[in-house]
């Protein structure tokens, strides 16, 4: 995205903070399923222990059988789970059964990174459109896509039927963005930006803060240090 004052102002927005997830599945497992696709999509059996499936994604077996069994499925005592029948649960549950398109809104340096991301594919989401307000960015082509001006949205996003959008603009222009997408129809937002942003209800908003996510990291490596090695103090 570009900077704030830099060639093209992303439009103000007002104040709010409430972030509304909708989900039939605890928080918590639908969290851990993304997990779980990623160990089974590596599988080389046809079948998987509870034990082997947690091993791969850092829970105990116990937890497995917890989160597999709200999807209805509960194994076979000695065999263990079908791989690819719990890949197409699983896939069905979070939604992947047909590709996702996706947006991303904000065309910097992070925008750039996750436009030319080749992994999205793999995991069932394309990325169809790009968007930004600096006109040196606007026009150009970035993984494959022309960068949208961002007055073009809601046109775009409905002719290429988008339903996610990753926002990666600066902070001030976030919540603006966001209400803009949400009035074109997109109703899950994946928020970059340093700023959380509001939305109605019936859309889902995931925030990611870097920066957040490095002062933890920080933190803990502190706790490290100051421990000595061969200590893990994130693990309490």
């Amino acid at each position: 995205m570009s900077r704030a004052g830099a060639h093209g102002d992303w439009p103000g927005a007002p104040v709010g903070s409430w972030d509304v997830s909708l989900r039939r599945l605890p928080e918590a497992t639908v969290a851990r399923l993304p997990v779980y696709l990623r160990v089974l999509s590596e599988a080389t059996e046809a079948t998987i222990s509870s034990d082997h499936l947690a091993a791969g994604a850092g829970v105990n077996a116990a937890q497995v059988r917890k989160d597999l069994s709200h999807l209805g499925s509960y194994g076979t005592r000695g065999v263990g789970y079908d791989v690819s029948y719990l890949v197409r649960q699983i896939s069905r549950q979070l939604g992947l059964t047909d590709d996702r398109r996706v947006a991303i809104v904000g065309i910097g340096n992070l925008g750039h990174a996750l436009a030319r991301y080749g992994g999205f594919n793999a995991r069932g989401f394309r990325v169809v459109a790009v968007f930004d307000v600096d006109p040196r960015t606007v026009g150009q082509r970035v993984g494959g896509l022309v960068v949208e001006p961002f007055e073009r949205l809601a046109e775009v996003i409905e002719e290429k039927g988008v339903e996610l959008a990753l926002l990666t603009t600066p902070a001030s222009a976030a919540q603006a963005a966001a209400d803009a997408l949400v009035e074109a129809g997109v109703n899950s937002i994946l928020n970059f930006a340093p700023a959380r942003v509001a939305a109605p209800a019936h859309v889902a908003v995931r925030q990611v803060d870097l920066g957040v996510e490095l002062q933890i990291l920080s933190y803990y490596g502190t706790q490290v240090s100051a421990d000595g090695p061969g200590t893990d103090a994130a693990s309490g």
